[in-house]
């Protein structure tokens, strides 16, 4: 017996060696993940500003001036000459935070935006893990941190702003876009008749509408969705912005009559264009005429140019089967094109981010030759190779290294965000106070927006959200042939 024990002893050491081995990676990981969330924090004392939830104040404060019998609109906050901006609905949404202190309000806001930026990393980084053999919760926990602390990121916390809540409901709707596509492949067998439904993607266009309603710039996904024929996506998104209005119409008659009939036009209620933090095109133009005003015409034709530029950019990037590209182009078109782009509206950097990194390794990947999976879609065909093998692509070592310098740069130009160093407010002091550099600082992160819009480079038959339609049949052909 004992000889026994000591030979099953012997079979189970290897075991219990590797398992060491994977606690110590664990913990190697989370020492990395807390190390870089420590390092945000710190870069957020550095770079950003003092942050008390100014604005989450102000939506306190009107919907607890509401719920006290007032009118919504009528609302200015304390100190400032700010009131509430939001649509009826918005103001609904809201409403349950009348019941907790601001600074309580401010903090579960917070916590929920950092959730939801969570959950759109792993949505958005899992085609590229899965990839190159990573473990997903333990690149979400570098993303994470590194995301919030740049300026987007910060000064939506910060203030207690919504955008990250925004962008996960639209970012929820491409991941339905890409489930709706592969229906038929991967999700048909999911137990349940809920789990079907939501994995069958058909509900894709609720996040947009919904995002719509409350901030009306996400309204250009829907034209987006329009153009590129995705007819389900679209009149699911403006069905779902016309069901929320006219139920705020139903429930908030006064205050919706009140918002669309004077409130919304009333632009001076968010401030003037001039601002530092307004990093739009309309903001730009303006400081560099050195006006509180944008001039009209020269910002409504360029207007016209960046937006036929980013629409058809992002539609030749659906096109290539790379939907997330396509999505974060209309995102940062809406970010230019807008009057007012305040710089925590900019969270479109973030996938801009990834896609410059990730297009930084599929092409180094592709100079190098290098294996795919068996039936995984090449980087640059969107087909799969010949016997599992990625067909021969030569590009330069230094085409990767140029994409992954963008990447970086465009990090470090948002974590550092020059644009407060440099901050002039009209008629006080003019914009070319510091010069021209100045000048070029304090416009930093629109001319990036710009420069994106432009150049940001779209991953051919990376991630298709109609592979069912056109890359599955074409895949099929190959096999068949």
């Amino acid at each position: 017996m004992p000889a026994t024990v000591g030979r099953r002893m012997d079979r189970l050491a290897p075991v219990r060696r590797a398992t060491r081995g994977v606690d110590r990676r664990t913990a190697v990981r989370a020492g990395v993940i807390a190390t870089v969330a420590y390092a945000a924090w710190l870069a957020i004392g550095a770079f950003g500003r003092p942050y008390n939830f100014f604005d989450m104040k102000i939506y306190h404060g009107a919907v607890v001036w509401w719920a006290n019998g007032n009118e919504l609109y009528e609302f200015i906050a304390p100190s400032t000459t700010l009131g509430f901006t939001y649509p009826p609905f918005g103001a609904l949404v809201m409403l349950p935070m009348a019941l907790v202190p601001v600074e309580v309000a401010g903090w579960l806001n917070a916590l929920a935006s950092i959730g939801a930026l969570a959950l759109v990393l792993a949505g958005l980084l899992r085609p590229i893990v899965d990839r190159l053999g990573w473990p997903l919760w333990y690149t979400v926990g570098i993303a994470t941190p590194m995301a919030i602390a740049i300026e987007p990121g910060r000064e939506t916390l910060g203030y207690g702003q919504v955008n990250l809540l925004l962008f996960a409901l639209i970012m929820a709707d491409l991941i339905g876009l890409r489930w709706r596509a592969r229906r038929g492949t991967r999700f048909d067998d999911a137990v349940g008749p809920l789990r079907r439904f939501v994995f069958s993607g058909a509900w894709a266009g609720v996040g947009i509408g919904l995002a719509t309603a409350v901030k009306l710039t996400p309204a250009l996904f829907v034209v987006y969705l329009v153009i590129t024929r995705q007819w389900r996506a679209a009149a699911t998104a403006v069905g779902t912005t016309i069901g929320v209005t006219l139920a705020g119409f139903a429930l908030v008659g006064t205050e919706s009559r009140a918002y669309f009939g004077g409130v919304l036009w009333q632009t001076e209620r968010v401030g003037a264009a001039d601002m530092t933090p307004n990093q739009s095109l309309a903001g730009l133009l303006a400081r560099l005429y050195d006006s509180i005003e944008t001039p009209g015409l020269l910002w409504l034709s360029f207007s016209v140019l960046v937006l036929a530029l980013g629409l058809s950019r992002a539609v030749s990037a659906r096109a290539d089967g790379d939907e997330l590209t396509a999505f974060t182009l209309i995102g940062l078109t809406a970010n230019v094109v807008s009057p007012i782009s305040w710089s925590h509206h900019l969270v479109w950097v973030i996938p801009a981010v990834i896609v410059l990194a990730d297009a930084a390794l599929r092409r180094r990947e592709a100079s190098r030759g290098v294996a795919q999976r068996p039936g995984q879609a090449s980087s640059y065909g969107g087909l799969p190779g010949v016997n599992g093998l990625r067909p021969p692509i030569w590009y330069p070592t230094l085409t990767g290294l140029r994409h992954g310098v963008a990447a970086v740069g465009l990090y470090l130009l948002f974590l550092i965000s020059p644009i407060w160093p440099y901050e002039h407010q009209l008629p006080e002091v003019s914009h070319y106070q510091d010069g021209l550099f100045g000048a070029l600082m304090e416009n930093s992160l629109a001319v990036a927006l710009i420069v994106l819009v432009a150049a940001l480079p779209w991953r051919p038959g990376a991630e298709p959200a109609f592979y069912a339609d056109r890359f599955g049949r074409a895949a099929s052909a190959v096999r068949g042939s």
